[in-house]
């Protein structure tokens, strides 16, 4: 039996960025994946990446055809379409992916720096030996064979599913279970159009709460007159089917006339702030089963990115000392939450707000300009944003008797930068993990009474 420092549950972006920080520092690392190697990289996604993700992986991007679009900036439309707002900034200027090929090239690079590839396994379960995990128990998709496979650290970097992070006993202390209200289902088709259109360097985004309750509808152009179509639904109550969905309003859009199906298909997005705590003893969780996705866009390649390449770190650091319990890999939680998780958790409030707000709301806080596309910028960066209501809008708001929206909005904003100073204070050792957890629990229950949940 082989016995490796690190055991990573999936090669997809989380995985092979972990996978390649810590081979490159000499570690034995094993990355272990339910697809066949040429499959890996293959998901169904939005495809969009921000440029500045990739300060993460260093200073080279891929030039292989892995980034096979330029986008300029989003465009977001209010829900009777009267209203749109761009948005152009740096932080928003980004690649459509070739998703396959960039698998492949973050999985060349964990190869390239020793880590071995376990292609057609499945991981069945973690092995637990005196509240610390020791390994998984996989089996081998092609011959039924079953495999003990023995770590110093195991990472779930599995998806959304979190296979080991869902069968690790309660002692290890990770949260197992993400509520269906907290999880986008989202269906998307890859369409070829009859020919490209003028608006092909900006993702378009489109709000509407009859056709996609809680999410949106995306339209991100890709290469040679190629889209990336889909939307999102909240998976909250009686949520509708997004694949009806999709087909009923979206593929009705003029755009559409003519275009030919290339693939398609179904997945579930955790839109929420990150898991609380992210590491137990000999074990760590990342990218989408960590819960790493932006709230509002629902965006995780890049956090993935970021929490493959900080949990590879802190194993490094680790294993150097010669220690891999909760509290020696703790500054995976702390770094994480330093530089996004402040930003997400901010956003998951911003993200009850939107999905308490009716389309009229949305329209008329558009038009009235009480959320400004500076405003959306600012959210977006994770920076503070004041509410600019003029005399002129409280009176159109008394008129028309939004007041409950204004108030929800500055409910949102006040709420916004209390969690932000909250997680600025994440604490930086197990021992006041409670405290800061049931302050966290306190903050999000308020903000769902307060913005109508």
């Amino acid at each position: 039996m082989e016995k490796y420092d690190v055991l990573i549950v999936g090669a997809g972006t989380a995985g092979c960025l972990a996978a390649k920080t810590t081979a490159e520092a000499g570690l034995k690392v094993c990355l272990i994946e339910r697809k066949n190697r040429a499959e890996i990289g293959e998901k169904i996604c939005g495809d969009a990446l921000g440029e500045h993700h990739f300060k993460t992986i260093g200073p080279s991007k891929p030039q292989g055809g892995e980034l096979e679009k330029r986008i300029e900036g989003i465009k977001i439309y209010s829900p009777d379409k009267a209203t749109v707002f761009k948005i152009a900034h740096e932080d928003f200027v980004g690649y459509m992916l070739n998703r396959r090929l960039f698998g492949q090239w973050l999985l060349r690079m964990a190869l390239d720096k020793g880590a071995v590839l376990m292609d057609n396994t499945q991981c069945l379960q973690p092995l637990v030996e005196k509240g610390f995990v020791t390994g998984v128990v996989a089996k081998k998709m092609q011959t039924s064979e079953t495999l003990r496979l023995e770590s110093s650290v195991v990472m779930d970097a599995s998806g959304f599913f979190g296979v080991v992070r869902k069968k690790l006993p309660p002692e290890i202390g990770l949260e197992r279970e993400v509520a269906n209200e907290d999880v986008e289902a989202c269906y998307r088709e890859i369409r070829q159009l009859k020919q490209e259109d003028s608006e092909s360097q900006f993702c378009e985004i489109y709000l509407n709460q009859k056709v996609t309750p809680g999410g949106y509808t995306w339209l991100f152009r890709r290469g040679g007159a190629k889209i990336n179509a889909g939307l999102g639904v909240c998976m909250q109550g009686s949520f509708p089917n997004p694949k009806n969905q999709f087909y009923k309003h979206v593929l009705s859009m003029p755009l559409f006339e003519g275009s030919l199906l290339l693939n398609g298909g179904s997945w579930y997005d955790p839109t929420r702030r990150p898991l609380d705590n992210m590491v137990g003893n000999g074990v760590m969780i990342l990218g989408d089963a960590a819960c790493l996705v932006n709230p509002i866009h629902g965006g995780g390649i890049g956090p993935s990115m970021l929490s493959g390449f900080l949990a590879g770190k802190t194993v490094v650091e680790a294993l150097e000392k010669g220690r891999v319990s909760r509290e020696s890999l703790w500054s995976y939680n702390c770094a994480y939450m330093e530089k996004y998780g402040v930003k997400q958790a901010a956003l998951d409030v911003f993200r009850l707000l939107l999905i308490a707000s009716s389309d009229e709301d949305l329209n008329y806080g558009m038009q009235y300009r009480l959320l400004t596309e500076e405003d959306v910028l600012k959210a977006g960066l994770g920076d503070d944003f004041r509410l600019n209501i003029t005399e002129t809008a409280r009176r159109v708001f008394r008129g028309l008797k939004r007041v409950r929206f204004l108030n929800k909005l500055r409910t949102t904003v006040s709420l916004m930068r209390q969690v932000k100073e909250h997680y600025r204070h994440y604490p930086t050792t197990p021992k006041d993990f409670e405290a800061w957890r049931n302050r966290t629990e306190a903050l999000f229950k308020e903000a769902r009474s307060k913005l109508g949940h």
